[in-house]
């Protein structure tokens, strides 16, 4: 790893997995996720895409995460701050402290952001709600 850099690749794809690992065990958020990732291989490597993209600036991720967040049914802040919970309990056990804070702030970015970005596509008119674990 360079002096410059904030983690490596190895890093960002041990802490994909072993979140989404916990999302799967989870009661709530396990099923949500199972009944819609069929290749669960291919969607983590996306995953390591997108966070490698985020935490080291690479150029990986392509794609856009709201549409697919936007069709799902029936979500709501309290899954997004599951959500998040499980993250953050999955960063606090991360040895790279810089990149566990980096990617904490990111991910409560990207959180508030497609809650606020799903709320808009089923009712434009409402005033969007804050996620509170942000």
């Amino acid at each position: 790893m360079g002096t410059d850099e904030l983690c490596t690749e190895d890093e960002v794809a041990r802490l994909v997995h072993a979140f989404y690992a916990r999302v799967r065990q989870d009661e709530v958020l396990g099923p949500i996720f199972d009944a819609r990732i069929t290749d669960w291989d291919h969607h983590l490597a996306k995953l390591v895409d997108f966070w490698s993209a985020i935490l080291r600036r690479t150029a990986r991720f392509s794609g856009a995460p709201m549409p697919k967040h936007a069709a799902l049914p029936g979500l709501s802040p309290e899954l997004f701050e599951r959500w998040l919970g499980l993250f953050e309990a999955t960063l606090a056990e991360q040895p790279n402290r810089a990149m566990a804070e980096q990617a904490g702030q990111a991910a409560r970015r990207i959180a508030q952001s497609l809650w606020f970005s799903y709320q808009m596509s089923r009712d434009p008119q409402a005033l969007p709600t804050v996620v509170s674990h942000v």
